[in-house]
């Protein structure tokens, strides 16, 4: 049975100049979005912003996680042009930090990192002051792969778990597995040189101390960095939500990340990994919580 939408819920669609701007010059250098192709909510203040989270390696994944609209099958080849691409819209757009996600490619022999590590080597040739997060899928747990990564010289190596460890069977896609999220994580913390960043839903039937062991969980890992948002079912394939989380639950979890040890974190309905991403890098943000 669909919930009703609580009023913190509900959001303007963005227009004006900058949103027209910023839709044509990713129409224009042919690149995909995780803000059209997951139907994100901020898509709408982000693009009027003039920033946007570029998805790579296609549109096309290959596994089918039940809370994401991307669409699934079987993936396209990679595109060699596509890092170009990406660097001129990091230029055209003014970005100075760049998120870069993917769809996950279970069909390639190293899950698309040489492709991540392409694309970070262009942005950085081309916009040499603009800062790098990127958001990998698993590479099965390849730790090669995530070392390829971070050695092209991102500042923050996010990989998301979703959602507590009670859930992932139900949430996350068959090939995915919560010890592997964790350790993807405690690869990319033990490798250095990059702020380790995760990402988790509620509204998906957890608790609040199922959400407290996984925050100590991503700790154990390595992670500095989390952000925590409310599930939106994006379509009806997709799972239903359990329950909208209030504002006053959000800034609890907020404040728990921050009481753990976390030295960066952000919880509230519309957070995402990448809304904002910027502020975990900076250092000011991070004093003004006592860190």
């Amino acid at each position: 049975m669909a919930r009703e939408f609580p009023e913190w819920i509900r959001r303007r669609w963005g227009s004006g100049e900058s949103f027209a701007q910023t839709k044509a010059q990713l129409h224009d250098l042919g690149l995909h979005t995780v803000c059209q192709s997951a139907r994100c909510p901020n898509q709408g203040e982000c693009w009027a912003r003039g920033t946007a989270t570029f998805l790579i390696l296609g549109s096309v994944c290959s596994r089918n996680c039940h809370f994401c609209s991307v669409a699934t099958g079987k993936p396209g080849s990679v595109d060699a042009d596509e890092p170009a691409r990406v660097a001129e819209a990091v230029n055209r757009l003014g970005l100075r930090h760049a998120v870069v996600t993917s769809v996950t490619r279970d069909d390639l022999a190293d899950g698309g990192a040489a492709h991540f590590a392409a694309v970070v080597n262009a942005i950085r040739a081309k916009n040499p002051g603009t800062t790098v997060e990127v958001l990998t899928p698993d590479f099965q747990g390849d730790a090669a792969a995530i070392g390829a990564v971070i050695d092209a010289g991102v500042d923050v190596f996010a990989h998301n778990i979703e959602t507590v460890k009670r859930l992932y069977p139900e949430v996350r896609s068959p090939e995915a597995n919560y010890e592997r999220s964790l350790g993807v994580l405690k690869t990319a913390a033990d490798y250095g040189g990059c702020v380790v960043k995760s990402g988790l839903m509620v509204g998906l039937g957890e608790t609040p101390d199922e959400v407290r062991a996984a925050l100590s969980d991503l700790l154990g890992a390595g992670c500095t960095a989390v952000s925590i948002g409310q599930y939106l079912r994006p379509g009806k394939a997709q799972r239903e939500v359990a329950e909208f989380v209030t504002p006053e639950q959000f800034a609890a979890y907020e404040k728990l990340a921050y009481d753990l040890g976390f030295e960066y974190a952000v919880a509230g309905p519309f957070v995402r990994s990448s809304y904002h991403a910027e502020e975990a890098l900076n250092a000011e943000t991070r004093r003004a919580h006592g860190s």
